[in-house]
């Protein structure tokens, strides 16, 4: 009963904020962030209790698809306003938060159960970076949207509404390329420890979420290596960014889904 009334606030909390995010970004609000941090950071704590509780049993770790969601979903808002603090990531609030508040119901309404004994302190630093570089990258993904939204307005002289409210253009890429280089920074780690620390990592069940995993990190790698060489920007990084995320969720959700 506790589990549920912590998750129905998470829920709650994520509408607000999304909703108030998204009335600042339509300029039918002022923007303040307070509010929107103050809601999300209750909701990104009653989450955090519902995870745990769905995550850890007396008997191992239910590691199964709803609650992976759940728990990247989780790791996704608490990073997302955390950087707040520093960098204008805070507009993409209104996409994930109401995301979050949906893996919130799956994790009560879906469970999924999936026991995993046996963690050594090397497959928890596998998983622990998995989780941090999927937060780091579907966050990036985030802001390659907002990018390409501004970069649209911009491009047919559409300068009202959103577009009032989002930091210049040479910012908001800036920061998606940063939030790409740490998120692959962190994915390298996870994929090295996943190669030290799994036995079976390629084998037929483990085999398409590694050679995905492996595929999304060349495509973060070449698109980094063409921002610092090339000078991409603009639709192409954001294409490159999107699709490399795109893969990155296959490599996890898609192939558990699939199994």
């Amino acid at each position: 009963m506790l589990t549920l009334l912590f998750a129905l606030a998470a829920v709650v909390l994520y509408c607000v904020a999304a909703l108030r995010q998204m009335l600042a970004l339509t300029r039918h609000l002022p923007v303040r962030n307070t509010p929107v941090r103050i809601a999300g950071g209750l909701a990104v704590l009653c989450h955090a209790l519902v995870v745990w509780h769905a995550v850890d049993t007396t008997v191992g770790f239910n590691l199964g698809f709803s609650e992976i969601a759940s728990l990247v979903f989780c790791a996704i808002t608490a990073l997302l306003l955390g950087v707040s603090l520093f960098k204008p990531v805070l507009p993409a609030a209104a996409g994930f938060f109401p995301l979050a508040a949906l893996s919130v119901i799956a994790t009560v309404g879906l469970p999924d159960p999936s026991i995993e004994y046996g963690f050594t302190p090397g497959i928890l630093i596998h998983v622990a970076t998995s989780v941090l570089a999927y937060a780091l990258l579907l966050i990036a993904a985030g802001q390659a949207i907002l990018v390409a939204i501004q970069t649209h307005a911009l491009k047919h002289n559409r300068i009202r509404g959103v577009i009032q409210v989002l930091p210049p253009l040479t910012a908001m890429e800036r920061l998606m390329f940063d939030l790409i280089r740490y998120g692959t920074g962190v994915l390298t780690v996870s994929i090295l420890s996943g190669l030290i620390f799994i036995d079976n990592i390629f084998a037929p069940q483990m085999a398409p979420k590694s050679v995905l995993s492996l595929c999304a990190w060349v495509l973060f790698t070449l698109l980094l290596w063409g921002r610092y060489r090339r000078g991409w920007r603009g639709p192409m990084a954001v294409r490159w960014t999107l699709a490399a995320v795109v893969v990155l969720i296959m490599a996890w959700f898609g192939t558990r889904l699939l199994l």
